[in-house]
């Protein structure tokens, strides 16, 4: 009874409350005059003239599929295959959190956003163990993506959203150990010309004549019966203009009468442009020089067009962020220690299991790959058992391997053959099958008599 008594106030002496606490503790009221935001400060945002039009869904689309690429830090072996994770900053910030806002798969999506908004991101190591100014035998802490700002020849202006402030901040670092990583599809969506900017333009010139056309103006044209040449029947004609909408705007229903010698001409009727096929013409254009489908984009793409559309897309601005990394955060000596940055991508993830294992089976069985290779695909360490690297089928029987149970049919003693006997070779065991079959046979003609 005493224990339990002990155990009680000690988990409330120790207990912590998220609503209670903070109202005892002394750094209260010094947060509570800080800087604020309704909105998260360091989200990463389209640009007015994407996030206002249909581009953006297709950025949002690409950078979530970037960003369901893994990526580790890992040690490899001679043959530069993936072997094991190294346990590092790094590979904390690739695999689970890259800093206190965002975890590994939101950073991910934040390059790639950043990557297709402005064709260039620069990955930012923040927090490191040592200076990198000094030595690069550094591991990374935490990182965060910034917007390049301008260029000089051995560093670059970086705008960076800085956690200890809560706001972005330009800072100049170096090139050396920063991840600058371009858009390998620059040309096709951020050059000024490009089909992407073009399809944008477009987009904007159909908003604004949307806007116009909803504004609520009538654009008419009122014809008095007399000339209007004096000052006198100009302001006679004003007057009859402003009678006009004040008959509009005060009607209920926006009904206005006029003399019978009046005429009235609206200005506001459709104007034929081909502005919507031109429109028409540049998404189509786009999804093309993109390798995006309409399948895709809704999610009813069959495997053949995923599989077309993640190679020609997502590998190549995936490779181009690993290799950025791979550059500027490891060390001739960590390369030379087999220490890599890798991505892995499920080819099976479309893929129900039964054809998952029968893919594999095949692979085996034709010696085209090897149980380790099979298992570096799905992203699996290799096996240490030294058959897992050799090209063999391990349905047949082997040499110099175990020889599978041979079993007979025929429910007779005299069929009964020893299966303890384990033959070296490939001849041996025709030998013994055959002599199986002949005593099964020898037993069956002396049951006939």
């Amino acid at each position: 009874m005493e224990e339990e008594r002990s155990g009680i106030g000690t988990r409330i002496r120790h207990a912590w409350n998220a609503f209670v606490t903070p109202s005892t503790d002394p750094r209260g009221s010094a947060y509570s005059s800080e800087v604020a935001y309704g909105g998260r400060p360091d989200r990463a945002r389209y640009s007015i003239t994407n996030e206002r039009s249909i581009i953006s869904s297709i950025l949002t689309r690409l950078s979530i599929d970037v960003a369901s690429v893994d990526i580790r830090h890992v040690r490899t072996d001679d043959e530069d295959r993936y072997l094991e994770d190294v346990t590092s900053g790094l590979n904390n910030c690739l695999t689970l959190e890259a800093n206190m806002d965002q975890a590994a798969r939101h950073f991910r999506q934040d390059i790639a956003m950043t990557l297709f908004d402005h064709g260039v991101a620069a990955i930012v190591p923040v927090d490191t163990t040592l200076d990198p100014g000094v030595t690069g035998g550094f591991d990374i802490l935490t990182m965060r993506v910034g917007r390049i700002v301008s260029w000089m020849p051995d560093r670059v202006r970086v705008s960076l959203y800085n956690e200890a402030k809560g706001r972005r901040e330009e800072i100049v670092l170096e090139k050396k150990y920063v991840a600058i990583v371009e858009n390998p599809l620059y040309s096709v969506m951020n050059e000024p010309n490009s089909t992407l900017q073009r399809l944008t333009r477009k987009l904007s010139l159909l908003d604004a004549i949307d806007d116009q056309s909803a504004s609520g103006k009538l654009d008419l044209i009122i014809q008095l019966p007399y000339v209007i040449k004096s000052e006198s029947r100009r302001l006679q004609a004003e007057e009859r203009r402003k009678d006009i909408e004040f008959q509009l705007t005060g009607s209920k229903y926006g009904v206005a009468y006029t003399d019978g010698t009046e005429k009235i001409t609206q200005l506001n009727r459709p104007v034929e442009n081909n502005l919507l096929k031109q429109i028409e013409y540049l998404v189509e254009m786009l999804y093309g020089q993109l390798g995006l489908t309409a399948e895709i984009l809704n999610g009813t793409a069959d495997e053949k067009a995923m599989l077309n559309y993640n190679n020609r897309t997502i590998e190549p601005i995936v490779a181009a962020i690993v290799d950025a990394m791979k550059r500027s955060f490891l060390t001739k000596t960590a390369r030379t220690q087999k220490q890599s940055v890798m991505y892995f991508r499920d080819p099976f993830k479309l893929l129900p299991l039964s054809e998952i294992a029968e893919i594999a089976d095949v692979f085996a069985r034709n010696e085209i790959l090897s149980s380790n290779e099979i298992r570096q695909l799905i992203g699996k360490k290799p096996s240490k058992d030294p058959n897992a690297d050799a090209l063999r089928n391990s349905n047949m029987p082997q040499p110099n391997g175990p020889v599978p149970v041979t079993t007979d049919a025929t429910p007779t003693d005299a069929a009964v053959t020893d299966t303890t006997a384990q033959p070296t070779d490939t001849t041996g065991v025709m030998a013994q099958s055959f002599d199986a079959i002949d005593s099964a046979i020898d037993a069956a003609f002396q049951g006939l008599g």
